[in-house]
């Protein structure tokens, strides 16, 4: 059973960096083919894809965050991280990790969820 959870601050001032760490057991980060991606939910709002990393460690970013957005992984951990840059209130989410077996863009892909973890960006 893979499980995964995210940690990190639950509060982060404008303009700073949002830090994110998602650690993952039950299952290896680099074992074929899974995508490993970070999605969040805004209050009252649908969810919205930000980013993954592949197994062999490949980066693909939403475009409309791509400017200000870092994923990475730390293998002999089984963790990987996002980092969001100059966030604004509007950051305001729940943030997921997630994996998908293919197609991250297709949320029905996705097999295992973290639990989700608050963030709120206010000074």
């Amino acid at each position: 059973q893979v499980q995964l959870q995210e940690s990190g601050p639950g509060l982060v001032k404008p303009s700073q960096t949002l830090s994110l760490t998602c650690t993952v057991s039950g299952g290896s980060i680099t074992r074929n083919y899974y995508y490993w991606s970070w999605i969040r939910q805004p209050p009252g709002k649908g969810l919205e894809w930000i980013g993954y990393i592949t197994y062999s460690g490949s980066t693909y970013y939403s475009p409309s965050l791509k400017s200000r957005t870092s994923i990475s992984r730390n293998t002999s951990k089984n963790q990987f991280t996002l980092q969001l840059r100059s966030v604004t209130p509007e950051a305001t989410a729940v943030y997921y990790c997630a994996r998908a077996e293919k197609d991250p863009s297709d949320y029905g892909q996705y097999d295992y969820w973290g639990q989700g973890t608050q963030v709120t960006v206010s000074s």
